[in-house]
């Protein structure tokens, strides 16, 4: 065995040939019977970087060159940093180490490879490993390359030593430090563009674990735990491979190539294996240091009052924990959730939906032992029988301590044999800025978010399991709300709903996005738009529940999708369509409602002055916004420019004309700040409307500087006619990347296409936007079929 604990390659003694060496093993070249990838590429690396700074250190009888972190380990990615130690004997010459040091790192740095270096007595090494968390870590993975071993076994000794003593005091600022980065970089799982190292559940954690299991403490859950670390590790050096650069983040730019790299088909692909290995190292520090903290607080006890709280005293002072019942064959000991003695779960297949149900109810935490047991349940029958349904609607309805639930039961597999379904949304991304979550646990969240509306609703259950398969269809190739339908009707049968029970859920399913399009995308004032959600919803108890889901689906997917406006706009279309399923009569788009006297008077004073008039008043989470200009060309796209360049977002607008003014009515809200003044817009909008003022340069010019902040290929835009939108307008269907001025362009094409526009509602997502124009021809009329689509396809140019 060498010094280095690792298989020697053969010699390399010089910068020239180590370099030479390197490239070919990451160019492919593997040693004879070896693979160039995987574990077996960092070992192969290691090894040679081993024998080269043997070579460079040479003869040193009193020092020793550690390696340490994860070259310690033996874990050398492509472009890794170098993490040595350089020790000495106290009296040591301190020229002579200084010499010794530099032949050893000037080469490292004219390769021009990262090296984290240091030089110290193992005393001194000691001390800095008291003071600094991250020092002590790294000495945890010390490994011996040259010189004296024994110094490299004092201080690896001493080390472990240290961190046992202090194990009490070093954990729960280990837990800190993870829980500090987990908040600065996110949970790797549910990021587009994830840091696999940095993240909650990468790398950085499962090095964590390690220390954690070092101290005898407590130790993580093993089972598919390295087998996730390794899978981390080999995304982290197909990265390296493919861009060249000491990266970690997984940019959307560089993942197509790093899945070919690693042989598979996508990016999907590759960010649901990185998504279940995080989820896996991320569950797995959820159990340890759950388990830390109650070690922690047992031994920081004192035995007389555990003797008092924690329960029933034994034989020889053993105080064996309270066991309080939760549910049948399930009990509540140390703060978890247990089987009971008497559980057989070989001959109760409820009980892991039962177990799972009583530890979300009580806010407990399954324990890892206890689902690895729940993993023998045999399956359902089918139809499901009334408890097991029962269990998963009462699972469902626990509010946030659902997920944790949830979560433990993925672990073994157990949601997938209940709900095989599943595995087509498990860990699947979701490339959508608007959406926080992968899509198995976004409609967890959804759940989470049903179950506080659970009392708005005459059928809880019902809203509950639509929730949970609302998006059960994404991942196939048509729409995921039709795939998803026909899915949730055979799921919500074989859990032992009836045929109409089933029909419900999947209409709630098909429909889920049919209020918040409608009430964002359409006037509500249009008798075709009330239409169209009551073609699609028959009753006024189905209507209630799409209600409820629309929301708890919106307030899941991120704080963008929901708002007050949004909130009014769907309540509103709801009113009127539980209306007319009431038995009201629809009727026809009714006129306008004549203009109010302040109206008039702002019109008249337009019309007198000449030139245009402003008036601004907030209200609620947005503010409305009156123009009244003299009838002209170019005031839509010159007043949509303006309020661009004031920042200003536009949710709705509606124009009319009175004795030859113009009269623009808009809902706007600010994109941060405060409202501009009045003056300020009317100022403005004269310049442009006089064209002193070049708004579509000064848009151009916020557009070029918005441009590099984009990331990825976004889609081309499309504007298509809406049939049946209304029988009063045509609707115009703008769908685009959201840009400053992308009202102003589109009025601008509208305007050159001779048409007039009745009203506008705009609804942005994320980067998207998807606005929706109601245009007449001059005479008041809907346009005709040709003519309709010749002005969408102008709109679509001017955007293109």
């Amino acid at each position: 065995m060498t010094p280095t604990g690792l298989r020697p390659t053969d010699a390399v003694t010089d910068t020239g040939g180590y370099a030479a060496a390197r490239l070919r093993l990451l160019a492919g070249e593997a040693p004879a019977g070896e693979t160039p990838a995987g574990p077996a590429l960092r070992t192969a690396l290691a090894r040679l970087t081993d024998d080269w700074l043997t070579a460079l250190l040479g003869r040193a009888p009193d020092v020793a060159l550690v390696a340490v972190g994860g070259y310690g380990r033996g874990e050398l990615s492509p472009r890794s940093d170098l993490d040595l130690l350089l020790l000495h004997h106290p009296g040591a010459d301190p020229g002579r180490v200084a010499a010794l040091a530099d032949r050893v790192w000037y080469p490292v740095w004219d390769m021009g490879l990262a090296l984290d270096h240091a030089v110290r007595t193992p005393a001194g090494a000691r001390a800095t490993a008291a003071d600094d968390l991250k020092v002590h870590l790294g000495l945890l993975d010390a490994r011996h390359l040259a010189g004296d071993p024994a110094l490299t076994t004092a201080v690896r000794t001493a080390a472990y030593a240290d961190w046992r003593a202090q194990a009490p005091r070093r954990l729960p600022e280990l837990r800190a430090l993870c829980d500090e980065r987990a908040e600065r970089q996110g949970e790797l799982r549910f990021l587009l563009e994830p840091d696999l190292k940095e993240a909650r559940g990468g790398l950085r954690d499962a090095t964590a674990l390690r220390a954690v299991a070092a101290s005898w403490l407590a130790d993580a859950p093993r089972r598919g735990l390295e087998e996730a670390r390794t899978l981390l590790l080999d995304t982290r050096d197909a990265l390296h491979r493919a861009t060249g650069r000491a990266t970690d983040r997984l940019t959307l730019h560089d993942q197509d190539q790093v899945a070919a790299a690693l042989g598979l088909p996508d990016a999907d692909a590759l960010l649901r294996r990185v998504y279940r290995a995080a989820a896996t190292v991320s569950y797995a520090g959820d159990v340890t240091w759950r388990e830390v903290g109650r070690v922690l607080r047992s031994r920081s006890a004192r035995p007389r009052l555990r003797r008092v709280l924690g329960g029933r005293g034994g034989r020889g002072g053993f105080v064996e924990p309270e066991r309080l019942p939760l549910a049948e064959g399930v009990v509540e000991q140390d703060g978890e959730a247990v089987l009971a003695r008497t559980a057989r779960p070989d001959r109760d297949p409820v009980l892991p939906l039962r177990a799972a149900a009583a530890a979300a109810r009580a806010g407990l935490p399954l324990a890892p032992h206890t689902v690895r047991r729940l993993a023998a349940a045999g399956p359902l029958p089918v139809p499901w029988p009334a408890e097991a349904r029962e269990q998963l609607v009462t699972l469902l309805g626990a509010g946030e301590p659902t997920v944790a639930a949830w979560e433990a039961l993925e672990t073994e597999g157990l949601v997938s044999r209940l709900l095989p379904e599943w595995e087509r949304v498990r860990h699947r991304p979701q490339r959508n800025a608007v959406h926080r979550w992968t899509v198995d646990r976004h409609l967890v969240e959804t759940c989470v978010r049903a179950a506080a509306l659970a009392r708005r609703v005459a059928r809880p259950d019902l809203l509950l399991v639509a929730a949970l398969l609302h998006d059960i269809g994404k991942g196939g190739d048509g729409d995921h709300s039709v795939e998803g339908a026909a899915v949730a009707r055979d799921v919500a049968l074989r859990t032992g709903f009836d045929a109409g029970d089933a029909a419900v859920v999947a209409t709630l399913v098909r429909h889920h996005l049919l209020l918040v399009e409608t009430a964002t995308r359409r006037d509500l004032d249009d008798p075709a738009t009330v239409r169209a959600v009551t073609e699609a919803v028959a009753d006024a108890g189905t209507l209630e529940l799409l209600h409820a889901l629309t929301e708890a689906d919106a307030l899941a997917t991120g704080p963008a999708a929901w708002s007050a406006w949004r909130a009014s706009l769907v309540t509103d279309l709801v009113r009127r369509a539980a209306a007319v399923l009431a038995g009201e009569p629809a009727g026809e788009r009714a006129d306008p409602a004549p203009p109010t006297d302040g109206q008039l008077r702002l019109a008249e004073r337009a019309r007198t002055s000449g030139g245009p008039l402003v008036r601004l008043s907030s209200h609620g989470d947005g503010a409305e916004l009156l123009l009244a200009v003299p009838d002209q060309p170019g005031v839509l796209p010159a007043a949509a420019g303006v309020l661009a360049l004031h920042r200003l977002t536009v949710r709705a607008a509606d124009v009319r004309a009175v004795a030859g003014v113009l009269l623009l009515r808009w809902r706007v809200a600010t994109e941060y700040g405060e409202l501009p003044e009045a003056a300020r817009l009317r100022n403005d909008l004269v310049r442009a409307l006089d064209g002193s003022l070049d708004v579509a340069g000064r848009l151009a010019e916020r557009e070029a500087a918005y441009a590099p902040r984009r990331r990825g290929l976004l889609p081309p835009p499309s504007v298509t006619v809406a049939e049946g939108g209304s029988r009063s307008a045509t609707v115009l269907e703008v769908r685009a990347a959201d840009a400053p001025g992308l009202l102003h362009r589109i009025g601008r094409a509208l305007e050159g296409a001779g048409v007039w526009v009745r009203s506008a509602h705009v609804s942005t997502l994320g980067g998207s936007a998807v606005d929706a124009f109601y245009v007449t021809g001059v005479d008041g009329c809907p346009l005709a079929g040709r003519e309709a689509v010749a002005v969408a396809e102008a709109v679509q140019r001017a955007l293109g």
